[in-house]
């Protein structure tokens, strides 16, 4: 096993390990440390009214790290796209401080990364409503995080796949062209690392060189427009586990399609890596129904 390998299954196994980050409920554990205790609330209106959305906040998603302010982001996020926070709901910054336990300040600056998204909207006089499906951004990573795990699963997966095809056969195509030694050995350390790990049944390790090599392939395709939508095949790595998205699931059919992509890169072969992409892409049979068979070149 080369250094590489070793290095990233190692780091996979700390990460899995459950102490990169704080753990479920950590959120609830912080005061509301600006307000004194005669301003704050008596009676929280994300309880009492409506129990479904007081048991729906009371979830945290992982944090990945991303502290205080990241958690909140996390779990209003997940609450709107869930649908337990409906469109042009307002969202007062007390009740989500007094709720969540957190200060004025991270409930500000969480509200600013949702409106960026475009979950939410703040205006004067009207404050800060829950904004329609149509105004969101979908391509956020976050969001396609929150609408593949909430009730939209199904739709996410489908479109995630969909998308897939679109991009990654012509990125593989491109990258063909754009073959340079250091990047056709990482690939190639990309698809080692992978095999290492189908035989050690570390599925973490196999799924993160999995996104790298995805990734890489996009971003040497010599397309800045395709590179931009990396993020977006990273996402759609992270978040499958649905019968749609085919390439994620440690089997040696889906490391011996990632092999034949890279020696195809390799050889400079442009019909080669994109027919071997797509097929890839359909090493399961339900993603048939969605995208069709791989073309004969």
């Amino acid at each position: 096993m080369t250094t590489l390998a070793h290095a990233m299954m190692t780091a996979a196994r700390s990460a899995d390990s459950g102490l990169a980050g704080p753990g479920p409920g950590e959120l609830d554990r912080y005061p509301y440390a600006e307000t004194p205790g005669a301003d704050r609330l008596g009676a929280s209106a994300w309880d009492a009214p409506d129990p479904e959305l007081g048991r729906v906040g009371r979830r945290t998603g992982g944090s990945r790290g991303r502290g205080l302010h990241g958690q909140l982001v996390q779990q209003l996020g997940q609450m709107i796209v869930s649908g337990d926070l409906g469109a042009d709901r307002p969202l007062v910054p007390e009740e989500i401080g007094q709720r969540f336990e957190v200060s004025r300040t991270v409930v500000r600056e969480s509200l600013r990364v949702l409106e960026a998204k475009g979950l939410v909207s703040a205006r004067p006089n009207v404050g800060t409503r829950v904004r329609p499906v149509s105004d969101w951004n979908l391509l956020d990573p976050d969001i396609i995080e929150w609408r593949a795990f909430g009730p939209q699963r199904d739709d996410q997966r489908r479109e995630l796949s969909e998308l897939r095809w679109t991009i990654e056969p012509l990125a593989a195509r491109l990258a063909a062209g754009h073959g340079r030694p250091e990047v056709q050995q990482r690939l190639a350390d990309m698809v080692e690392i992978m095999g290492h790990a189908l035989g050690q049944g570390d599925a973490l390790t196999f799924s993160r060189a999995d996104a790298e090599f995805h990734s890489l392939l996009i971003q040497v395709a010599g397309n800045r427009m395709l590179e931009h939508l990396s993020g977006i095949v990273s996402s759609a790595l992270q978040v499958s586990g649905g019968p749609v998205i085919g390439c994620d699931r440690p089997n040696e059919i889906s490391l011996a399609h990632h092999a034949r992509i890279a020696d195809a890169l390799a050889a400079g072969d442009a019909s080669a890596a994109e027919a071997a992409m797509r097929q890839l892409l359909t090493v399961h049979p339900e993603v048939e129904r969605v995208v069709p068979a791989p073309r004969e070149h």
